[in-house]
């Protein structure tokens, strides 16, 4: 057992995601987030919470994920 783990909430946890993406995007991306002083990962996690905002119709937090579309559901475009 672990005597000093910190307990992480739901939204400090990270999952792993890959995205397969032409090389000279990706390297234009990565140089147009250094310019701006932001990494690569936080503009796509900046990416995914407003686009699952549109998607919900409300700010994102962890409680919304028990709200989100069961699998299989389409979301409808607005």
């Amino acid at each position: 057992m672990l005597r000093n783990a910190k307990v992480l909430a739901p939204e400090e946890r990270t999952a792993r995601l890959t995205v397969l993406i032409d090389p000279r995007k990706k390297a234009i991306f990565e140089k147009t987030c250094a310019a701006e002083d932001v990494t690569p990962s936080q503009v796509v996690r900046r990416l995914i919470r407003d686009y699952l905002e549109e998607k919900l119709g409300s700010p994102w937090s962890a409680e919304n994920s028990l709200s989100a579309p069961s699998p299989g559901k389409r979301l409808t475009r607005r």
